[in-house]
């Protein structure tokens, strides 16, 4: 696109991109109990979702959709109390779209590709040139219009953007199987023996969930697979690997438009799908120099703000001193003559007199008794910790009484803490 001044546009501006958020997330087991895997919690302040759609506004897409299903309630809140800033008159559009039955009255979303063709007519009355599907549920900073770029520029059917995974650790992921050129030559998941990057023996390429196409060209596609009846409507199942055979499917490197600050040694891509993940993702915030640079105000992660008051630091008496050492301390929390050591709380926390935090993960308006000892936690929204509650140092017990994992980390909810 060309404007008055001859120069051209941003590919972001004519694009939509469209956030698939409905899955519940399983590995994360209890913490998922009550909210879909986009909702969760994450880094003090945002919840997973936001840095996908942080991305988008980031890179200049003013046009987004947002497909939720498995207990919507409270992503639908936050993305209303937080992202619905976007207005038609500056030719912008957020769209939650919740399974609705649009096509059938017997068919919820059957999977990541029936979530998109169940809503076409939302997309078409947007009418972006180019469409970016998204995963709702990964920690990373990325600018799409590099993506977009590529994308005209090699003339793909698709191009799906891959991250660098060591060899060991891509059977967990669905891997490229690349030439020199990019070209993606198979689409394999969950590999026993992933194929590695050309001249790199001990790096393989895993798909981010993430792919680009031309609308027009998608919604044909989609059509096409709602009206296969041996198709699961997947993406990563049914229709990249189509592409990988028939068409042209390019693959895209995170590395070439992952945004960095001057602080981020490594590009930054996490999956904190599991209860380990998610401690060690948020625990790592806490470094010195963390992997994962917050506070980028060049690429700031958007989300709903509470109004909350500063937090409190109180008593200053041996044995009964409020600190915090190497740790992130949110708005609304009071530290009450605890100590606090490499933890994470989120906002409206309440840390009681004589306790002992290290290395938690405490989301918000939890509640710890005074005593209390704990070590490698992450405790959920609104759990009260009895006084005296020791965890993280006898492991059978640990097990016994709550979710531990093969790491260590035990995760706390409000049903554990009721069964004790």
């Amino acid at each position: 696109m060309i404007i008055g001044n001859g120069k051209s546009t941003p590919l972001s501006r004519n694009a939509m991109a469209y956030v698939l958020a409905g899955g519940r997330g399983s590995r994360l087991h209890d913490l998922t109990d009550k909210r879909a895997k986009p909702a969760v919690h994450f880094g003090g302040k945002w919840r997973i979702i936001d840095f996908a759609l942080s991305n988008a506004l980031n890179s200049g897409i003013r046009h987004i959709g947002v497909a939720t299903q498995y207990k919507a309630h409270s992503l639908i809140r936050h993305l209303q109390l937080g992202w619905t800033f976007f207005r038609r008159e500056r030719n912008e559009s957020f769209d939650i779209l919740p399974a609705s039955q649009r096509v059938s009255e017997h068919s919820w979303y059957l999977g990541t590709a029936d979530a998109v063709y169940q809503n076409i007519e939302i997309i078409e009355s947007i009418a972006p040139a180019h469409i970016i599907i998204l995963a709702g549920d990964h920690i990373y900073k990325m600018d799409y219009e590099m993506l977009l770029q590529q994308h005209v520029a090699q003339k793909a059917d698709v191009t799906v953007a891959c991250v660098e995974v060591p060899l060991a650790e891509a059977t967990g992921f669905g891997v490229m199987h690349i030439d020199t050129s990019d070209r993606i030559l198979a689409f394999l998941e969950k590999p026993a023996e992933p194929p590695p990057m050309p001249g790199r023996t001990d790096v393989a390429l895993a798909s981010m969930g993430i792919y680009v196409f031309e609308t027009k060209f998608l919604f044909d596609l989609l059509r096409h697979d709602a009206a296969d009846p041996h198709s699961e409507h997947d993406f990563g199942r049914d229709i990249i690997p189509r592409l990988v055979r028939e068409g042209r499917a390019m693959a895209h490197h995170f590395s070439r438009s992952c945004v960095r600050s001057s602080k981020e040694a490594e590009p930054y891509w996490r999956d904190v799908g599991t209860i380990d993940a998610y401690w060690e993702s948020n625990i790592d915030l806490t470094d010195f120099v963390p992997a994962l640079d917050i506070y980028d105000r060049s690429w700031p992660i958007w989300t709903y703000t509470e109004g909350t008051p500063p937090a409190k630091f109180i008593h200053d008496e041996e044995g009964r001193r409020g600190l915090a050492v190497s740790s992130l301390v949110c708005g609304g929390c009071v530290i009450s003559g605890a100590a606090l050591r490499r933890s994470l709380l989120f906002t409206d926390v309440r840390i009681n007199s004589f306790s002992q935090v290290t290395s938690a993960v405490i989301l918000p308006d939890a509640d710890v008794g005074r005593h209390a000892r704990l070590t490698n936690v992450v405790i959920d929204r609104g759990v009260r910790i009895p006084e005296g509650l020791v965890v993280g140092e006898d492991p059978e017990e640990d097990a016994r009484r709550f979710r531990r994992t093969e790491k260590g980390v035990c995760l706390i909810t409000k049903a554990m803490i009721d069964r004790l």
